[in-house]
């Protein structure tokens, strides 16, 4: 498990992991964050793929087709990837914590810098990459956006499964406001890069419970294997080491 990970990947010890707390007293309100925008191109979505990890949506990232700008970064960032992690019951399976709350799901939009040739040399780079995080809570009034990806859920049942995933704009899964909390950490997964600029959205979107049990209902095996629920597949908060979060709004 997590607890483990720097025996095989040291970094998972770094002083920049995440995910983290976030307190609200310890967020320092930055007036000179821009807002940030995406401009994403629904063609681009290519496959939806259960890995035994998560559930992935991928994305032509071949050049700047769906991009990401402005905030805290300088450049425009390459949609690549979104993901999502969940728990084994809806009161927990974010992986930022804010002020003590879990959230039942955290979906997180990865993003690269061109300017570091290709993905593999962005992991290199402390500007290399940029996540927006959403935070998934459940709720009365379920975004309806989230319907695409868990009808396909029932394609990637078990660990391998992939299938297409075409015309999707995945700004649609956005919440109203654009306010966030910005800070400097890692991948969430080995080996645990530090090169993530992370765009930590404040407001969270619904999700239904029956929404909730769909994710829960992909397997961690193969199709051959015995059924092996993919929950809990979120990393614990790591420490801040003195980092400043620093938050768009007042």
């Amino acid at each position: 498990g997590p607890d483990r990970w720097h025996e095989n990947y040291p970094m998972a010890k770094g002083d920049k992991q995440s995910p983290i707390e976030i307190n609200s007293k310890d967020v320092r309100h930055d007036a000179s964050l821009a807002p940030w925008h995406a401009s994403y191109d629904p063609g681009a979505a290519k496959t939806i793929l259960n890995n035994g990890r998560t559930c992935r949506v991928v994305f032509d990232d071949t050049f700047d087709r769906s991009v990401l700008r402005g905030g805290p970064l300088t450049g425009a960032y390459r949609l690549r990837q979104l993901h999502l992690h969940w728990g084994s019951s809806d009161d927990h399976g974010s992986e930022h914590v804010i002020d003590g709350v879990k959230y039942a799901a955290e979906l997180h939009m990865v993003h690269w810098n061109p300017k570091h040739g290709n993905f593999a040399g962005a992991l290199k780079q402390p500007d290399g990459v940029a996540v927006v995080g959403i935070l998934l809570k459940v709720g009365k009034t379920p975004k309806p956006e989230m319907k695409r990806i868990l009808e396909e859920i029932d394609n990637i049942k078990t660990k391998g499964k992939e299938a297409p995933f075409q015309h999707f704009d995945p700004s649609i899964l956005f919440p109203k406001s654009r306010d966030y909390w910005t800070y400097h950490g890692s991948f969430t997964t080995p080996p645990c890069e530090e090169c993530i600029t992370w765009i930590l959205l404040r407001e969270p979107i619904e999700v239904s419970s029956d929404q909730m049990a769909k994710l829960r209902s992909l397997s961690k095996n193969g199709e051959n294997e015995p059924v092996n629920p993919l929950v809990d597949n979120w990393r614990p908060p790591q420490p801040v080491k003195g980092r400043i979060v620093r938050a768009s709004f007042k």
